[in-house]
């Protein structure tokens, strides 16, 4: 999205709309065919099937308390945090790890992507103000601050515990 909005100058509707659904293609393509290819995979590899035992069983072991603690929201919650690793395509790995249906995930990590979109398009839109009406040695100085509140931050609390 801010490529979409910087470079290509799109406009805000059409930039949030191309991520968004650009986003949901892939996790339709995810949910609909991680089972049957791991399955596949499985008969066909002694690998493959020791591969995907350790995996499901280490994963339900260490996850399960809490995907049933937090459910579904914990879904949303993961798919919304515009991070690295967190996103729709490792939602659909985690629904297919605990075997949310496609019918019940898909709405889930839609919901998910919707809303990292709007923070995405949100913190860029920010960022591209600042920096059209103040410039951007002003805005690299703001996530400077930023990043050193956070570090600073993490700093006494690691001291506190």
């Amino acid at each position: 999205m801010p490529a979409a909005l910087t470079i290509y100058q799109l406009n805000w509707g059409a930039a949030y709309l191309i991520s968004v659904i650009g986003n949901l293609v892939p996790v339709v393509l995810l949910l609909l065919f991680l089972e049957p290819v791991s399955n596949w995979l499985s008969r066909r590899s002694g690998i493959c099937q020791k591969f995907f035992f350790w995996l499901f069983t280490r994963t339900r072991k260490r996850y399960s308390f809490k995907m049933k603690k937090y459910g579904y929201p914990a879904l949303i919650a993961f798919v919304a945090i515009p991070l690295p690793i967190t996103g729709g395509w490792t939602g659909s790995i985690i629904a297919f790890l605990f075997k949310i249906p496609v019918k019940i995930a898909f709405p889930l990590i839609s919901l998910g992507v919707i809303i990292a979109g709007a923070i995405v398009l949100a913190a860029t839109q920010t960022g591209i103000v600042i920096e059209k009406y103040f410039g951007w040695q002003i805005l690299v100085g703001i996530l400077l601050v930023i990043g050193f509140i956070r570090i600073m931050h993490n700093k006494v609390k690691n001291k506190k515990s």
